[in-house]
């Protein structure tokens, strides 16, 4: 039996909360008993109102039908259905590695013919109209983004990293995969990144790719769903949830490039629950990914994508770049670590705050989302275009040819500004570019002068100022590349200072600096590793690259929580954690079922007006069928009570939906329940009790519950702790979990209490038992 939580722009008030206490009917009662409720954080990050949060049925419903179907499937059918798991994954990577092609292309010549006007009116001196015609373009790209999020999709916008994570981890995010956030989050991904917000398109990415997968899984959008019977077989969570993780592994693969990235990515970061299956399809769907891009990069190598030619994939290849460390150059690469620790939580530390204040903001109406954007681009506009005066011309190497130095052309290195011909401004390099080339210039390797510090500096602290501004306004955005262009100037800044003393290049200098900021804010390591392996191209980079990643990573986890679950936990998405806090060993499920109301059942055959009372009466989603009277097998004679199993609320609605009711109180035949119902129907959670119209002949008759119970739910007994319950729980992916007595006698119920997700939530539980919370307190040092 599950209690649904439900998300608000504000807190539960105090008055609320003594009008669900002052409610008589048991049925109507909060989970927990009086001063035990269920708790949440409710704030959203952008405003948004979701509401109706339930857990995802994962565990496979053993049921009467199910057990039919799967008896009656040839091997034809099977080997049918494990055809279209790979047909599926094949079809994900193929469309996600368009999809991220065409928006590399549009991104790239929005943004390079827009930055080609602005040089015009540089070159000719009138600086003004520069600053009016960038600002405005800007302006007008953002403003299509926020617009499409604001009012079309809310859900869009946002890296949707961490809804992908509480899906794959059994919460339904609603509104996440649907057809609208998919068209929204290509067109608001291209807008926003051409508008040189600091926001990059690898988080939107993993989204797109996870929106491809599930309206391939669930036959299209709701609307206009296909509802072709072989592909019914696939429109269950189980199926969904594995084809999402597909998606989200192509979506990296598709911003970086990196196959064997994007599938321990998805292990690492997203995916609770992992098997080999799932291994070799999501690496078959990043190696589809990348084909598509090799092809499309030949094609675009030969001039004919405009503008995009090298640009628009992320690759820093620095293979042939001599990598030669000597023993001294350990303390600078541990101090790259703990400098991108300590930074990385500081900046989960002040985002966490500008999210919170941010949610203030957006819960104002859509008109204030929109303004904050478009406030946002018009500050980051003035600060791109105006900085660069502060930077003084430096001379042009005299070993470039002079075509190559200075340009003011498509993407170099080397941007002449504002100053005199043969000279460039390092600042408008970094600044006046996209992204990308952004990320390549501060990369680029035998530059040792090529960047001043005061330049350096500068660049830094402004991304810092926009990387914490940026993210949360109505506009889709990603935070691998704010943090890459944060880390690589520190990380460069520190191969400056220690000059002849060390034998790293200030390009790799940058390159560690940028994967420990990442570490130290995404907490990720061994994906994260790779990406840049497979970036770098060179294996030499290794082992230093596992040393900053680790110290990073075990710096910042001693101050806060990663990026995501800091996201997670303010937009109240109920993630289970892998590890239960230590204080959940000190207390039992059966203690925790005791400060329940008493659990909520049903009869294998019951009258259809308690069925109706029980739907109307709660919000829970599960409840046990139990049989009374039923002989023991050991031929005593004694009648007891029997724990059939578990029926789902949508399994009740369903039966009331298609009226199979029976005149008189027996079981049914099976040719009976197939007749009505398929272990296809089953999966669907479509339907409420509103919709449902009950005559009052009807709710005198009855229903046979037992071909619809799953016969084989966990079970727990009531003396195990809560933290191995935990572990259990989120290791299965459940959605409901019973808890058995551990002594069988006369009148001692078959089940005293059901444990959903939310009973196993840390806060909930604390606010249930503070006596807990006190000894929390008192273990910390």
């Amino acid at each position: 039996m599950e209690q649904d939580s439900r998300l608000y722009g504000e807190s539960t008030t105090e008055g609320d909360l003594e009008a669900r206490e002052s409610e008589t009917n048991p049925l109507c009662q909060t989970l927990l008993k009086r001063n035990r409720t269920l708790s949440s954080n409710p704030l959203a990050i952008v405003g948004t109102k979701v509401s109706h949060i339930e857990s995802l049925d994962y565990e496979i419903n053993e049921n009467d039908l199910f057990k039919q179907d799967w008896r009656s499937r040839s091997r034809v059918q099977v080997l049918q259905y494990v055809f279209l798991k790979w047909t599926f994954a094949c079809l994900v990577g193929l469309l996600t590695g368009i999809i991220a092609t065409l928006i590399n292309l549009a991104v790239e010549n929005i943004a390079g013919y827009k930055l080609l006007s602005v040089f015009a009116y540089i070159e000719q001196d009138r600086y003004f109209m520069g600053l009016l015609y960038f600002t405005a373009a800007n302006f007008f790209l953002t403003m299509v983004a926020a617009v499409l999020c604001v009012w079309f999709a809310p859900t869009a916008a946002g890296p949707g990293i961490p809804e992908i994570k509480a899906y794959l981890n059994g919460v339904d995010t609603p509104n996440m995969f649907g057809a609208t956030q998919l068209i929204v989050k290509i067109i608001g991904s291209i807008g926003a990144v051409s508008a040189g917000l600091d926001l990059g398109k690898e988080g939107p990415l993993v989204h797109i790719g996870s929106c491809i997968a599930s309206l391939l899984g669930q036959g299209g959008p709701d609307n206009y769903r296909i509802r072709w019977r072989w592909l019914r077989y696939f429109n269950n969570d189980r199926d969904r949830r594995d084809l999402i993780t597909c998606g989200s592994s192509s979506g990296v693969c598709a911003a970086f490039r990196s196959p064997v990235g994007g599938v321990l990515f998805a292990l690492e970061e997203v995916a609770t629950w992992w098997r080999s299956a799932l291994l070799w399809r999501t690496f078959f769907s990043t190696a589809v990914v990348v084909v598509v891009l090799r092809a499309f990069i030949e094609i675009c190598n030969n001039g004919q994508c405009g503008l995009f030619g090298r640009g628009g994939l992320i690759m820093f290849d620095v293979s042939n770049v001599p990598v030669t460390y000597h023993a001294m150059d350990i303390i600078p690469v541990v101090l790259i670590g703990v400098i991108g620790g300590l930074l990385g939580a500081l900046y989960n530390h002040v985002l966490h705050k500008v999210l919170r204040l941010y949610n203030l903001i957006n819960q104002k109406g859509k008109i204030h989302k929109l303004l904050l954007s478009l406030g946002v681009s018009l500050f980051t506009s003035v600060c791109l275009y105006g900085l660069p005066f502060l930077a003084s011309c430096t001379p042009c190497d005299a070993s470039l040819a002079e075509s190559v130095c200075p340009t003011n052309g498509r993407s170099g290195n080397y941007k002449q500004f504002n100053c005199p011909k043969g000279y460039y401004n390092d600042l408008a390099t970094l600044l006046l570019t996209t992204n990308d080339d952004a990320v390549r210039n501060i990369f680029s390797t035998n530059s040792a002068g090529e960047y001043n510090a005061i330049s350096l500096l500068i660049f830094f602290v402004l991304y810092c100022v926009l990387g914490l501004i940026t993210f949360g306004i109505a506009v889709p955005s990603g935070l691998f590349l704010p943090i890459i262009l944060m880390g690589s100037a520190y990380g460069r800044l520190l191969g400056m200072a220690m000059g002849s003393h060390t034998s790293i290049d200030q390009g790799l200098y940058a390159v560690l600096g940028a994967a420990s900021l990442m570490a130290g804010s995404m907490r990720m390591t061994v994906s994260l590793c790779v990406i840049f392996l497979e970036l770098t191209n060179n294996l030499l980079l290794l082992p230093i690259t596992m040393i900053v990643l680790l110290i990073s990573k075990t710096v910042g986890d001693s101050f806060n929580l990663s990026i995501y679950e800091i996201i997670l936990e303010l937009k109240g998405l109920p993630f289970l954690d892998a590890n239960p806090e230590p204080w959940m060993r000190n207390l039992t499920v059966g203690e925790l079922a005791d400060a329940k109301p008493p659990v909520v059942t049903l009869n294998g055959i019951e009258k259809v007006s308690r069925v109706v009372e029980v739907l109307r009466n709660t919000t829970h989603n599960g409840f046990p069928v139990l049989d009374d009277g039923v002989l023991r097998p050991v031929g005593s004679g004694i009648e007891v009570t029997e724990l059939h199993g578990v029926i789902l609320r949508t399994h009740l609605v369903q039966v009331l939906k298609k009226k199979w009711f029976l005149t008189e109180k027996r079981k049914t035949e099976d040719w009976e329940v197939r007749e009505k119902f398929t272990s296809v129907d089953l999966a669907e959670r479509e339907g409420k009790i509103e919709e449902v119209t009950v005559t009052r002949d009807e709710m005198e008759m009855y229903i046979d519950l037992h071909p619809l119970t799953n016969t084989t739910p966990y079970t727990v007994v009531e003396s195990m702790s809560v933290a191995k319950a935990m572990v259990l729980f989120r290791s299965v992916g459940l959605r409901h979990m019973l808890i058995v007595p551990k002594y069988q006698a006369t009148g001692v119920p078959p089940v005293v209490g059901i444990l959903t997700r939310q009973d196993l939530r840390a806060h909930n539980i604390l606010f249930a038992f503070p006596h807990l919370a006190r000894s929390k307190s008192r273990e910390k040092p």
